[in-house]
């Protein structure tokens, strides 16, 4: 096991604007909103009423834990790790975990509410604040995406490849020279996926994903590296994996904190799964997820049981092409920490049944290189704290496909707005991880380059 390595302690500021809503802002909350005009019925039909989970979620910070097995300690009692301090994690968790915390011996302090940027103005229900207005609500994202497409049609094609649970369509982007079938070499473009927003709270990812659009198409033509990689690779962008969670924590046009996808559970009044502990791959095996429907990291009642899981793991399956995995690299995006991390989250050791020790190598190489292109910390996901069910141990678990996750701005501090930052520093923060994609699509064709052993895996 490892230790975390944390940033220098001059980053280390007081987590101050961050925290899931209560007190008077519940009141605020709890009020009906009006129904989205962008929702399906079943949207509407799914806010909220009397659910105690929905009232009572809390951000706090808990001081003590310094390594990865008291981290996964907290973790056990349901509450959700939402950042790593030097002497500290901020927690995410109900009354009751809060104190199952306490219990441990660790001191729990409760953090502020969400920050309320309305700045005086009125809200729009199922929109952001006023004075966040740069972030794209899911039909916004839509329709940028539509615009993109368009824009690009000899580089850009859009499908739909399923629903959430509450009916908005889940997408994916393929981005590519469509006149270009095969390599400069005559070989099938390797393929790479970007995913967005598996967490409703983490909104800055999806607008990594139309920074992303954005970029190639602008770009292609133009910069040498992304010409030579839309010639030579295949890219998938699936923007929003819980276009649901994303529009309920927005629904009231200030921020909920919510995290989890929008699907009921049965009887229970606890709605909503952590899709991050949804894959099928060690479900639920070693303590990294929660069996209560009350927490955050409620891991669902089977693996792909959330809908929009099983829509992606689809996708990916449909992706093996003649018994082979076109797919050989991704990135899922998340907020917040500034972090790059690389499997396996389900034990502590670098290497185990699925990961050799040159796999472990090659994911660790170039997580190190676009760690240091964009100043995040590179490290082992297990680093943190143990999870089961994510999506990268799947995607290589299950699929091989060489998986990181990014956490985004800001730091561990969250002192640049934790889950909610400013829309003033959207432009900065995604093109900020432009070196660090481009690094991924270099690399895509061979990992194990990296580590001097193309001839042995990649002949």
């Amino acid at each position: 096991m490892r230790p975390h390595t944390p940033q220098s302690p001059t980053t280390r500021r007081r987590h101050a604007r961050w925290a899931a809503a209560t007190g008077a802002a519940l009141l605020t909350l709890a009020m009906a909103a009006p129904a989205s005009p962008r929702g399906t019925d079943r949207a509407r039909e799914s806010e909220p009423t009397t659910g105690a989970y929905e009232t009572t979620s809390h951000a706090y910070e808990v001081t003590g834990p310094t390594t990865a097995a008291q981290r996964t300690a907290v973790a056990a009692t349901g509450a959700s790790v939402d950042a790593v301090r030097d002497r500290s994690v901020v927690i995410t968790a109900d009354p009751a975990q809060a104190e199952r915390v306490r219990r441990l011996g660790w001191t729990v302090r409760a953090l502020p509410a969400p920050p309320d940027r309305r700045d005086g103005r009125p809200a729009t229900p199922y929109d952001f604040p006023p004075a966040d207005a740069k972030y794209h609500n899911y039909a916004e994202a839509m329709a940028e995406i539509n615009a993109d497409v368009a824009a690009h049609p000899a580089l850009m094609s859009k499908q739909v490849i399923g629903k959430s649970y509450e009916g908005r369509d889940i997408i994916a982007v393929k981005v590519t020279n469509g006149a270009t079938r095969t390599t400069a070499t005559g070989a099938a473009k390797p393929e790479v996926l970007f995913t967005h927003h598996q967490h409703a709270r983490e909104h800055l990812t999806v607008e990594m994903a139309l920074y992303l659009l954005k970029e190639f198409g602008s770009q292609y033509g133009k910069d040498g590296r992304v010409t030579k990689m839309l010639d030579n690779r295949v890219i998938w962008i699936v923007p929003d994996l819980n276009p649901d969670g994303g529009e309920y924590d927005i629904a009231t046009g200030t921020y909920r904190g919510w995290r989890k996808n929008r699907q009921p559970n049965s009887g229970s009044n606890n709605r909503g799964t952590d899709l991050n502990r949804n894959w099928n791959f060690k479900w639920a095996c070693c303590g990294g997820s929660s069996g209560s429907t009350g927490s955050e990291t409620y891991r669902g009642s089977a693996p792909e049981s959330a809908p929009e899981v099983k829509v992606v793991a689809d996708f990916v399956r449909s992706r093996i092409v003649g018994g082979k995995q076109q797919i050989k690299a991704a990135i899922d995006f998340h907020t917040y920490s500034e972090l790059v991390l690389w499997p396996f989250g389900w034990t502590y050791d670098d290497t185990a049944p699925g990961m050799t020790q040159d796999d472990r190598d090659a994911f660790a190489t170039i997580g190190k290189s676009m760690a240091a292109s964009n100043g995040y910390t590179p490290e082992q996901s297990s680093d943190l704290y143990i999870t089961d069910g994510s999506i990268d141990d799947w995607l290589w678990g299950n699929q091989k496909i060489f998986a990181y996750t990014f956490e985004m701005y800001p730091n561990e501090s969250g002192a640049g707005g934790g889950f909610y930052p400013p829309d003033e520093v959207i432009d900065r923060e995604t093109a900020r991880n432009r070196e660090a994609v481009l690094r991924l699509l270099e690399n895509a064709d061979c990992m194990y380059r990296s580590i001097g052993k193309e001839a042995q895996y990649c002949a």
